[in-house]
């Protein structure tokens, strides 16, 4: 089996580590684990960032870790 080209499917503009796609409606409806708030999706970092819990979600093949554990502090400025 090829691998199909990047371009192809709804989520082709959204993409997660190693250019694995991350669905856009799955990230419409997560939420902080901690916190139960938005989280905004940083497409050069290739996390979901929670302001109020001040911490970063790595998301892995496409597939956001949502564990408090796996998150990275943010930084306090």
């Amino acid at each position: 089996m090829a691998d199909q080209p990047a371009s192809k499917g709804p989520a082709a503009d959204t993409r997660g580590d190693r250019g694995r796609p991350v669905d856009p409606k799955l990230l419409e409806i997560l939420v902080c684990p901690l916190t139960k708030g938005p989280l905004r999706y940083d497409d050069a970092a290739q996390e979901l960032v929670s302001e109020n819990a001040g911490l970063a979600f790595p998301i892995r093949d496409g597939i956001p870790i949502m564990l408090v554990d796996e998150a990275r502090r943010l930084a306090e400025d």
